[in-house]
């Protein structure tokens, strides 16, 4: 069996709107011990993550006191909302799990998000067959995952984890049979 331990990200510094760059909150630094301390017993094999710094800061901690590197995977970044910041992410986020081909000029609809992190997930699932991999992420990308694999998993369960951060999700596979999952809130 092969288990996966999705991490959202710590609490970012909203301020920075450059979203790859985006550092953790003085909160969000703090937090990633809890992050640590949950996954310290897990026996994690390996650990990848989106690009994004505030997913690979979250892990750094956990990566430093195991000594395993963080190997990053550009498909499992955070979707691509528009070319600049938008202001009422709620309404943007409730079109979009109503239509999952809706897009902004130069953003992702959550279609692609979902194919795209399902591809690179696939990929991980063959190539770490057996293992214990923990991968950080982002709560759109980690949520349109659980939405192809349970697809009961949609706006609502979206909208009651987006402030939780960081969140974690355990996926079970049996090579790449989705099994199931449970997801954890750390606080």
């Amino acid at each position: 069996m092969t288990q996966i331990y999705y991490v959202r990200h710590a609490e970012p510094n909203y301020r920075n709107h450059d979203d790859a760059a985006r550092e953790l909150s003085p909160r969000g630094q703090a937090d990633c011990q809890l992050v640590t301390d949950f996954l310290l017993d897990k026996g994690i094999d390996v650990i990848l993550s989106s690009p994004y710094r505030r997913a690979v800061d979250t892990l750094r901690p956990f990566a430093e006191s195991v000594r395993l590197p963080i190997h990053h995977v550009a498909d499992f970044r955070e979707r691509k909302v528009d070319s600049e910041w938008i202001d009422d992410f709620d309404a943007f986020s409730r079109r979009q799990w109503a239509d999952f081909d809706f897009r902004l000029d130069g953003g992702e609809s959550l279609r692609e998000v979902q194919a795209r992190n399902i591809a690179a997930l696939q990929a991980v699932l063959t190539e770490h067959a057996g293992q214990r991999i923990a991968i950080g992420g982002h709560g759109t990308a980690i949520s349109a995952i659980l939405n192809h694999y349970d697809p009961a998993f949609g706006y609502a369960q979206f909208d009651s984890i987006r402030r939780i951060m960081p969140w974690i999700v355990r996926m079970d596979f049996e090579g790449t049979a989705f099994l199931g999952w449970e997801g954890f809130v750390l606080k």
